[in-house]
Formats: C-alpha cells, sequence, structure tokens
C-alpha cells in the first residue's frame, strides 16, 4: 500500500505509538508531491535566525549560505543587544509555541520585523504579534508523537533543499532497509559520522538520541574530518557508523557500520537516513520514549504553561 506509513500515523494511539521509521516514511509519503513554501531567503541581508533543539538546527541549514546570525533561546537577548545591523528576526518553531512568542516578544522590542516558519497555523507566535510586525510561511505536518518533529523540519529543509521525496522513500526501502545489520542491542554506544558537507546534521541527530534515549544510550556525532581530532582517545566498544563516504580506520573492523545515501544527496535525504538508522536502534533497545513520554508532556506542560499533548495533531 503506498501510504501505509501514512494510515499508521492516522490511526495510531498513545498504547501503539509508532518507531521513528514509520514515521519517517510517512512523513516521506505526505510530502510526495506537496507544493512546499518557497522562501526567499535571499530578501534579507543580515538576518538573526532563532530557534530551540532542531528547530535551531533547521534555521542553520536553511540559512547556512547567507550572512545569518543564528540564535538560541539562550542567547537571544546578547544577538538582539550586540549585533545592530539585524534586519529581520527569523523564528523557527514547529509548534509556534512555547519560547517562540517570548522571542517574537524580544524582536518586536527591538524594533525587529519578524518572520515565522513553523507547522501550526493560527500559532500562539502569531497572537502576540499583529499582521504588520509578523510574516508566516507553514509547512505541512503528520500526526506524530511529541517531539519526533520529523515531517515538521523535513518539510522545512525540503522546501528548502526542493529534493523528491519520492526518490528519498524509493532508496531507503531499495537501500537502506535491505542492509544487513548486526545486532543493535549488544550496542549501548554509538559513534556516528557523517559527511563535512553535512555538518549541519550533527545537532538534529543529537537531539533525536538525546528524545529517543536520554543517558541511557551513549552517542558522539561528528563529520568525518573533526573525528580525527582526538574523539577516539579513550576507547569503548561502541559501534561507529559511517554515511556516505566508508569508514575504514575508525573503531575495530566488525565494530563499523557503513550507510549509503543517494547520489547527489542533500539535507533531507541525510536527515530521512540518518533518522531511519536511529530508528533501527531504537526498535533494538527497551522504549525508553514510548514508555515516559505521557509522564513527560504532563510535567513539560506545566513548566510551560501550555497544554502538550503527546500526540501531535496534522495540520
Amino acid at each position: 500500500m503506498q501510504n501505509s506509513n501514512i494510515a499508521t500515523l492516522n490511526t495510531f494511539d498513545i498504547h501503539s505509538l509508532p518507531d521513528l521509521d514509520t514515521v519517517v516514511l510517512g512523513a516521506l509519503e505526505m510530502l510526495e508531491g506537496r507544493d512546499l513554501p518557497l522562501i526567499d531567503i535571499n530578501r534579507y541581508k543580515h538576518p538573526l535566525v532563532v530557534g530551540s533543539g532542531n528547530a535551531e538546527a533547521t534555521g542553520r541549514i536553511i540559512f547556512d549560505k547567507t550572512n545569518a546570525v543564528f540564535a538560541s533561546e539562550s542567547t537571544i537577548d546578547a544577538k538582539l543587544a550586540s549585533i545592530g545591523d539585524i534586519d529581520e528576526v527569523v523564528i523557527v518553531s514547529a509548534s509556534g509555541g512555547k519560547h517562540a512568542p517570548i522571542i517574537a516578544k524580544k524582536a518586536l522590542q527591538a524594533g525587529k520585523h519578524v518572520t515565522l516558519i513553523t507547522n501550526t497555523p493560527g500559532s500562539l507566535t502569531e497572537k502576540v504579534l499583529s499582521s504588520s510586525e509578523l510574516s508566516v510561511h507553514v509547512f505541512p505536518k503528520n500526526r506524530e508523537p511529541y517531539t519526533y518533529n520529523t515531517s515538521t523540519y523535513m518539510s522545512m529543509i525540503l522546501g528548502y533543499t526542493r529534493e523528491d521525496p519520492s526518490q528519498i522513500k524509493r532508496f531507503i526501502l531499495e537501500h537502506t532497509a535491505m542492509l544487513a545489520l548486526p545486532d543493535l542491542a549488544r550496542y549501548s554506544r554509538f559513534y556516528l559520522i557523517v559527511p563535512p558537507e553535512f555538518s549541519g546534521i550533527i545537532r538534529m541527530l543529537q537531539v533525536k538520541f538525546i528524545e529517543l534515549f536520554g543517558r541511557n544510550i551513549a552517542r558522539d556525532v561528528e563529520t568525518s574530518e573533526y573525528v580525527k581530532h582526538a574523539t577516539t582517545v579513550a576507547p569503548s566498544d561502541e559501534l561507529f557508523i559511517a554515511f556516505g563516504v566508508p569508514n575504514e580506520i575508525w573503531g575495530k573492523p566488525d565494530m563499523r557500520l557503513n550507510i549509503g545515501l543517494p547520489a547527489n544527496a542533500n539535507y533531507g535525504a541525510m536527515m530521512a537516513v540518518g533518522y531511519y538508522v536511529i530508528a533501527q536502534i531504537q526498535k533494538a533497545h527497551p522504549p525508553y520514549f514510548k514508555d515516559h513520554i505521557v509522564e513527560y508532556c504532563r510535567y513539560i506542560s506545566s513548566v510551560f504553561n501550555e497544554d502538550i499533548e503527546p500526540i501531535v495533531a496534522a495540520n
């Protein structure tokens, strides 16, 4: 069935949360044939691009080739105070909530116009600024478990790279899914190596490990160039997973896993393949995320004073 993964995403409940690979394939199915918003990043001369976690990483990917300054919720105040020629504050936020409306208010107080890149129409950020103070780009998203944020940021990245999601999906099903994987349950430590041209994906892969495993599974993610800089002084029984370029030197020969990427891959393919592989680690280990996401959402709702549900609706 062509859209079988979307069918799963439309029907799961809190007792049948999908693994990350289903969400990856469902995102690609949803994005096939979709007209995504086209953001004219060249209209900004010196934007301040702000986001939290994977939103910050997505902003860095989209605006990497511009004269942008990047910030998170932790550094926004210092950047606004010290860089006077910022001509726009661009907020990347799937929900348009949590820190996003706070950042928008700070930008307004600094006299800056705001662009919001989001997956949520009518978000809290839209409610704190007027239409003259805010421009909004809304990207599509699937129904997903909270924090998976796969269709959300993948749609933004594909809106920028213009990669074909059907080709990425075909590559995963015909190549990545066909690989003979080692027993991933044997490992509690993983070292992911990505090509230098995809250095912007490092934070996204790190965050996905944090969300799914917390500190129960150790991970490093670096480029094939940075790995050379004293990152393996203290050896451990970790599985080295290299994307794109085969790893022939790091780790013991029987502790190396090489994952191919499509020809002419861009960030969309790197994200999809990377998340798909992390999903195989998720499936081989205890369900840390699934066992705790309901309790976490109750707690984090009180932290942000927002109603945050463990299942996020599609738009």
